[in-house]
């Protein structure tokens, strides 16, 4: 069955790598969902107007690749005891949140996080907000597959944010 995740980690060009290498993994598309203008451009959702956030669709199979995969693999690329932001990507829009589709993505996502909260792993407790999902606008075409199109500053922006640091430290 497809279905379809959003997940806000900070940067989004940081957030396609990860999902986008499984089977059962259609599309993951870069873009701005959780604020009130519609089709926002990068320049107004970086401005920390719009409400909305980075985020990434994920179009996947169900059967083949679970949800609780894919969360599994949300909470291992943020850091979700920092709601200012995420490494140095800071403000509104850069806020790690998973946008559930249903009540079923509601509740897998809930204990998820109550079971990272409860891990140990971090000495701050896990704020990654769990909302509703809201209107997914795909980000401008030079953002889709970041990582493919400009490997280097893709892997030099990865280092210079801390993302890399902070997950090995952790994971």
């Amino acid at each position: 069955m497809t279905e379809k995740a959003i997940f806000a980690g900070g940067c989004f060009w940081c957030m396609v790598k990860p999902f986008d290498q499984f089977d059962g993994i259609e599309q993951v598309v870069s873009g701005y969902s959780g604020g009130h203008i519609e089709n926002p451009s990068y320049e107004q959702v970086k401005s920390g107007t719009t409400g909305h956030l980075e985020v990434v669709e994920i179009t996947f199979q169900s059967d083949i690749f679970s949800y609780e995969q894919l969360l599994d693999i949300f909470w291992q690329q943020i850091d979700p005891t920092d709601d200012e932001g995420q490494f140095q990507e800071r403000g509104s829009s850069y806020r790690a949140s998973i946008f559930v589709q249903n009540e079923r993505q509601r509740t897998i996502a809930e204990k998820s996080k109550l079971e990272l909260n409860n891990s140990g792993r971090f000495d701050k407790p896990v704020v990654t907000e769990i909302r509703d999902a809201a209107p997914f606008y795909a980000a401008e075409e030079y953002h889709q597959n970041f990582y493919k199109k400009n490997p280097d500053h893709y892997k030099e922006d990865r280092t210079a944010s801390g993302r890399d640091k902070f997950l090995s430290s952790i994971w």
